[in-house]
């Protein structure tokens, strides 16, 4: 038998799922594709993708691989369209590539890339889009404390507890906010992230742009390597994976 692997290229709006990753009684994207895709193929197919997003957080690039048996290139590069029929409308199916057949999805992603998306007037097409957010924020003052972690690698205090990862360093390569649409736009590119990590730095910015602490506390939160230090996550309605970047894909396309 001959095993072949691929990429497949989704984006998703994560609002109606319980996440990317299959998990028992809970409805999650990774579970409804792995479905259409081993019924189009008409063989068990299962993805491993290049990570996980949590409940109600969206994507609009989310790579994962597979491994289909006996079937031909030229079929699987043209299957997007079948599988697309067979998934919700919140699911899409971008394109399918060929990989080498120790290509991994997570391991060899070389740099991933997230925004949050917060607005501050009462808008019925942002529900479950962005966060609403009520205090207006400084967003000078923000960005310098974004700054700052670009000095940093170890980020424990932003990591959710309990995630039995070997290291809690990241190089972070970007990270600030701008005005976008009558809101805000945070966007911050890094190596790896933690569990959470996102949410919480988002949230602890927060703090910095309503007054609460400063650029020094912010810097000794980072420090401290605590995570009750740091400020409460934000919400998942506003949070984007948005580029996952490998050494061997050269050409990204957006949703």
């Amino acid at each position: 038998m001959t095993k072949k692997r691929y990429f497949i290229q989704i984006a998703y709006d994560g609002s109606l799922y319980h996440g990317w990753q299959t998990q028992p009684n809970a409805v999650t994207v990774q579970e409804l594709l792995d479905k259409a895709m081993s019924v189009f193929f008409r063989q068990p197919v299962e993805t491993l993708g290049c990570g996980r997003t949590d409940s109600g957080v969206h994507a609009t690039e989310f790579f994962a691989h597979f491994d289909v048996e006996n079937c031909a290139e030229e079929k699987v590069l043209v299957a997007v369209a079948g599988i697309n029929a067979m998934l919700p409308y919140q699911i899409a199916v971008k394109r399918i590539l060929p990989v080498h057949n120790d290509a991994h999805a997570r391991f060899d992603a070389t740099a991933r890339a997230y925004k949050y998306y917060l607005h501050f007037d009462k808008d019925p097409f942002k529900i479950n889009r962005s966060w609403l957010m009520k205090d207006r924020l400084d967003i000078g003052l923000m960005n310098k404390a974004a700054e700052e972690l670009l000095n940093y690698t170890d980020f424990s205090c932003f990591s959710k507890s309990n995630t039995q990862t070997f290291t809690n360093n990241c190089k972070i390569m970007q990270a600030g906010f701008e005005t976008q649409n009558e809101g805000l736009v945070f966007t911050i590119e890094a190596d790896r992230f933690l569990r959470n990590m996102v949410r919480a730095i988002v949230g602890t910015l927060v703090r910095v742009g309503k007054g609460e602490i400063g650029i020094e506390d912010f810097k000794n939160i980072i420090d401290s390597k605590n995570r009750s230090n740091a400020g409460q996550s934000v919400p998942a309605c506003g949070l984007y994976l948005v580029s996952v970047k490998y050494p061997y894909i050269n050409v990204s396309i957006k949703a």
